[in-house]
């Protein structure tokens, strides 16, 4: 069974060795203040935000998401990070997690909910591709 709720105080080890390996997908290293940083940021709650799923009670998933402004329409809800654990994938893990921000982002009245993965990402594509309209876009940065 799945369940999704905010992430509590002792989570904080499953929680980093999950973002970790969602930075270790991504190629990233961090250092702990910066695990330390997002960690109290989730804490407060207000400006980002992080659900965990729990796959028979153990935290097996996170997604991390905030709202920001739009220039086109009312505000929207960026999902920024979500990582499911290897041994949890294709078990609705990453699935609930999409379907909790987007309840969140609607309660909130965004009126879209979007993310960004990387082309050769094919597994998390798949489902992507289930939930969402894929748009075209290209994504661009700019380290500053």
């Amino acid at each position: 069974m799945i369940s999704v709720t905010p992430l509590q105080s002792d989570d904080r080890p499953t929680w980093e060795e999950l973002f970790s390996g969602y930075n270790a997908f991504y190629g990233r290293t961090w250092p702990a203040e910066n695990y330390d940083h997002a960690w109290r940021e989730f804490q407060r709650d207000k400006r980002i935000h992080a659900l965990g799923a729990r796959l028979d009670g153990r935290l097996a998933g996170i997604a991390h998401f905030l709202v920001h402004s739009s220039t086109t329409s009312p505000d929207v809800c960026y999902l920024q990070d979500l990582f499911t654990a290897p041994n949890a994938r294709g078990k609705g893990v990453a699935r609930a997690l999409i379907r909790a921000v987007e309840e969140w982002a609607r309660e909130q009245g965004c009126t879209r909910l979007y993310w960004h993965t990387q082309q050769h990402n094919h597994t998390a594509r798949r489902l992507y591709d289930q939930v969402a309209d894929f748009r075209d876009f290209i994504v661009y940065a700019m380290p500053l």
